[in-house]
């Protein structure tokens, strides 16, 4: 804004600028952000493609592809453009943007990330056409990548899971000053269905959906850290009430009319002994669905998040399924009756019934509108953006059946969930 007050006509600031306000969640004055960016330098690659970014959020499609298309026509190499466009555009046999994008791959020197971007987006227009053999070609090639571009490690992910075992062996109970503000927690293997459970319950009239929240992983991890660096035993009530408090105070900068506010990050499975001992009043909704399901939609998703560095590779990711089933069973031991379980394909095909119960659990009221929840106007800033802005389908529990041949050593580990 400083920048702008001296100099108006600074387009990079504009652009900016937007990315700070949609960060914020201020999307319409986001939008005028990129918008001025525009008029001032129309040929402004960035601003087109985090305007495109922002109509996918919405939901508008069109708009979308407009943006991304005009972006990667100014700047040809523009990998993260066509990745996104990939997800969205309806490819042709012989499409110019596949040719390019060979030929991107091919003959220029593309960084790992462009390669990463670029070998995906082929993937995807590859599965688009039907060419199955491309499309696990470029698929495999993309995530081995990723995998290496952020050094993933299934050995930290295991380590993690064992501490934050031993942490809660002795289960104790807390109690605090009452707050205004009650969370509700959707927590689950990432593409287990959260996005839509989050959809439907913050289309209540008492609830505001603030999306997947890092605040609590921020919170957590530094304990984490000086548990093990000075090996203490217990967690202290202190430790509990410093993250209640820092949390709330987060939830409270959203400034918003509604008391319920949803957190649906669904790594937060990890912490769910920290979140009901430092929020007794919390609702946790675990999503489940099937293994096989999950674990081929995260294996096929790009994370922008390091943490999910485990869907990267087939091995890693039926290792890391195994680790979640493992620590939701000791979470659900230790706290008997305080985790509401939902599984994604009862909820696609009983709409009705499940939303009634969930509301039930949620202690909220039955309202309408959360039958209707694809008219939520909401921006959905996850991999599932555009899907919960239809009406509920059934079937996409049965998709991996269709690359069953290729997925043969994933399908052998998930056996016994």
């Amino acid at each position: 804004e400083k920048a702008l007050a001296i100099k108006p006509d600074y387009a990079e600031a504009h652009n900016n600028l937007g990315i700070a306000l949609k960060d914020l969640g201020q999307l319409d004055a986001s939008v005028k952000n990129y918008e001025k960016a525009l008029a001032i330098k129309p040929d402004y690659a960035y601003a087109h493609y985090n305007l495109g970014f922002i109509y996918q959020d919405l939901g508008q499609v069109d708009d979308s592809i407009k943006q991304y298309e005009k972006a990667v026509s100014i700047k040809l190499d523009y990998a993260e453009a066509h990745h996104n466009l990939s997800y969205l555009k309806k490819f042709t046999e012989n499409d110019s943007q596949i040719t390019l994008m060979q030929s991107l791959l091919s003959t220029s020197d593309p960084s790992q990330s462009d390669r990463i971007h670029l070998c995906l987006a082929l993937a995807k227009a590859n599965e688009k056409l039907g060419k199955q053999d491309e499309f696990f070609e470029f698929l495999h090639e993309g995530n081995r990548l990723r995998k290496e571009e952020i050094n993933y490690s299934f050995d930290k992910d295991q380590n993690l899971f064992s501490i934050v075992k031993k942490m809660f062996k002795t289960p104790k109970s807390l109690s605090y000053e009452a707050s205004t503000v009650r969370p509700i927690f959707i927590v689950g293997m990432p593409r287990s269905g959260t996005s839509l459970v989050e959809q439907i319950i913050s289309s209540h009239h008492a609830v505001y959906g603030a999306g997947e929240l890092d605040t609590l992983s921020n919170l957590i991890t530094p304990i984490l850290k000086d548990y093990l660096t000075h090996n203490k035993n217990e967690l202290t009530k202190k430790a509990f009430l410093s993250i209640r408090q820092q949390y709330l105070d987060a939830l409270s900068c959203f400034n918003v009319p509604e008391n319920v506010i949803t957190d649906k990050l669904p790594l937060n499975f990890r912490f769910i002994g920290f979140i009901l001992l430092a929020f007794p009043e919390a609702k946790i909704v675990h999503l489940k669905r099937d293994a096989r399901a999950t674990c081929w939609s995260n294996y096929q998703c790009f994370f922008t998040n390091k943490e999910n560095g485990y869907s990267y590779n087939l091995d890693d990711l039926a290792g890391f399924y195994g680790l979640y089933v493992e620590l939701m069973d000791f979470w659900h031991q230790l706290f008997p009756g305080k985790i509401y379980d939902i599984c994604y394909e009862d909820l696609i095909t009983n709409q009705e019934e499940e939303t009634r119960k969930l509301l039930e659990y949620c202690e909220l009221d039955w309202d309408e509108n959360c039958l209707n929840f694809h008219k939520n106007p909401r921006a959905v800033k996850t991999a599932s953006a555009l899907q919960v802005k239809q009406k509920m389908y059934q079937g996409s529990s049965e998709v991996w059946k269709k690359h069953e041949a290729y997925l043969q050593p994933l399908i052998k580990a998930l056996s016994s969930y």
